[in-house]
């Protein structure tokens, strides 16, 4: 199989917008961090440790998909610089690897997303008990 230039660099759309995604995400969880340490602060209640683990969780999480995301943009330009160059077995193989990073960093987000959904119950227990 033989790649054109073109073929990674469909990519940049769709990994730009992960990578904005994701720093919504972590904008997100930094928010809730700071929101949950002042109610903590002011009544302490005993599922705030439940949902202390899990924002721990998601926030190591969300920094990995980030990096992951990163990393599988950066191999993508290389790839597209391997490619430039005329070294189109080395820029296939890079690419390939830039897809499989991407892979992981998509599955690290759909953990994210179940863990979220976990602490949203956790918060909605919470509310049905008071």
């Amino acid at each position: 199989m033989s790649i054109s230039l073109t073929t990674p660099a469909l990519l940049f759309p769709a990994i730009s917008l992960l990578l904005l995604a994701y720093t919504n995400r972590f904008l997100a969880i930094a928010s809730l961090i700071r929101n949950l340490n002042v109610r903590q602060k002011e009544a302490p209640k005993p599922t705030t440790l439940g949902q202390i683990k899990s924002l721990k969780s998601r926030l190591k999480l969300i920094k990995n998909m980030q990096i992951t995301g990163v990393f599988s943009f950066f191999l993508c330009v290389l790839s597209m610089f391997l490619l430039f160059q005329g070294h189109s077995t080395w820029g296939e193989y890079v690419f390939g690897v830039s897809i499989i990073a991407l892979l992981i960093s998509l599955a690290m987000s759909l953990q994210e997303l179940v863990i979220s959904t976990k602490a949203l119950s956790l918060e909605l227990s919470d509310m049905e008990h008071e």
